[in-house]
């Protein structure tokens, strides 16, 4: 994106330009992949015109001042549809911006529009929109990941430079990985959720996807920032971008959980984390195994804390307020209807899941237990960074499934395994591409760090990054 904001800078190429060639972009492939459930030609326009006007009078308002951006269609926009990809809010709009959304113009990037996503933000392939399904880049048989699938096609594509997505289970790294393209997950409470609309208000967060760790890096430095109107909001949330990185992980530990790399995991895809591994201790890093013993249980604890947590923060959509309302003869029955007619299927079952286990009768033995392993979990991954400063698993136990494949929900379930733990504990993850498989489907390495050391998973990501080139330039890889 550096490249980007030079060429701006010395007038080799205009916002209007740059926001005309993705638009092409998006005209030409957008079709067949299905990344945007709205595409905001006249709004992009009209801001990529004001930001030249501003790189001509010598007042940019950022060094990306006009470089556009696309955003997951649960995240507020004034002037476009904010639907969630459900018919529940089919041609809502609302009537103020994210708080993430606030910095992206305050930085002067133009959105290109709203992305495709499951339901609610409700999967992990994006095949559960309401509206069509997204797919991915690199086959177009196979799913781009969920919940984000669309901002991750969108950025693999080519169709956006950069893209916001959500992350409360793996939204952001499972798809990023699947479509080969960098994913962050930023520590809870360094992003506001302000604006963004609610799945399981614990875990939720806002996140950058880009095709480089620099770029990702850069965006989330556009984003990250303490915010009133957000009650989790972290006081220390500001990240500034660092002058210089180091040129290696000298006096870095970095820890491999044995829990990550069992049954379950493709070879191909351990393999190449492992190779992964190898590169980061070839940059001075202290590889050493650790033990995250309660890991094993992060998808079961997060499936019922999740389902909790929606079927209250969704309890809201009865078509009275807004959105969908289905006329009936009473309140009772339009209630029914409208939430039979509004949500999906999966949608349905979570709500459904959640409401079951916050029952009284079920409460303590459910949802309590949950919250009692959350702890365990959240304990574990304190220990493991008493002894290291990174922890390196694989992002997702295998590449990109085909579309259709997995209609047993709790396979699909487990396209979030190695990533729920990240949510659960509220640790910064960063995904990155490792490698492909011998279908030549993209691989995803994930580094996770302590609470505030996003910064670290950044530096380590970047020279990662260019040790995987270098090796896979040379054919080692």
């Amino acid at each position: 994106m550096n490249e980007l904001a030079q060429k701006l800078s010395t007038g080799q190429v205009t916002s209007v330009e740059l926001v005309e060639y993705y638009l092409d972009q998006i005209r030409s492939r957008d079709g067949e992949i299905g990344a945007f459930l709205h595409v905001d030609e006249q709004g992009a326009l009209e801001s990529a015109r004001a930001a030249d006007a501003r790189r001509r009078a010598g007042r940019p308002l950022s060094p990306w001042d006009g470089i556009p951006v696309a955003v997951k269609d649960n995240i507020c926009t004034v002037g476009m549809p904010t639907t969630c990809a459900s018919r529940m809010l089919r041609g809502y709009y609302s009537p103020f911006d994210a708080e993430v959304v606030e910095r992206l113009k305050q930085a002067g990037l133009p959105i290109l529009g709203k992305t495709n996503l499951d339901e609610f933000a409700m999967g992990s392939s994006t095949e559960y929109s309401a509206y069509h399904v997204t797919r991915n880049p690199h086959d177009l048989s196979r799913v781009p990941g969920g919940s984000s699938g669309g901002s991750a096609a969108a950025v693999a594509a080519g169709l956006a430079p950069w893209a916001l997505g959500t992350d409360t289970g793996g939204s952001i790294r499972q798809p990023a990985a699947f479509c080969g393209i960098v994913g962050f997950k930023p520590t809870y409470g360094r992003v506001s959720r302000w604006g963004l609309v609610a799945l399981a208000s614990s875990m939720d967060q806002i996140g950058p996807m880009a095709a480089t760790v620099e770029d990702a890096e850069a965006l989330f430095s556009l984003i990250a920032g303490g915010d009133h109107r957000d009650s989790t909001s972290a006081p220390q949330a500001e990240y500034v971008l660092p002058e210089e990185i180091p040129d290696c992980l000298e006096g870095v530990r970095v820890g491999v959980p044995e829990e990550f790399f069992g049954n379950g995991v493709a070879e191909e895809v351990a393999a190449k984390v492992k190779a992964a591994v190898k590169l980061l201790e070839g940059l001075g890093a202290e590889v050493r195994p650790i033990s995250l013993p309660h890991s094993t249980y992060a998808i079961d604890t997060y499936l019922t804390l999740v389902t909790a947590e929606a079927s209250s923060n969704l309890a809201r959509y009865d078509g009275v307020r807004y959105g969908l309302r289905v006329a009936a003869a009473d309140a009772a029955a339009m209630f029914k209807q409208t939430r039979t007619q509004g949500f999906g299927h999966e949608v349905k079952r979570r709500i459904m899941l959640g409401t079951y286990v916050l029952t009284a009768s079920h409460h303590e033995a459910y949802y309590q237990q949950a919250c009692k392993v959350r702890a365990l979990i959240t304990q574990d991954l304190e220990n493991a960074f008493r002894q290291v400063h990174l922890i390196v698993t694989p992002t997702t136990p295998s590449t990109a499934f085909r579309i259709g494949e997995k209609q047993d929900p709790l396979q699909m379930y487990l396209s979030d395994q190695f990533t729920a733990t990240a949510n659960l504990a509220g640790v910064p993850a960063l995904t990155m591409p490792c490698g492909r498989d011998k279908l030549g489907l993209p691989i995803g390495v994930q580094l996770m760090a302590d609470h505030f050391q996003d910064g670290l998973l950044f530096t380590a990501g970047r020279l990662l990054e260019r040790a995987l080139k270098e090796a896979e330039a040379v054919g080692q890889l």
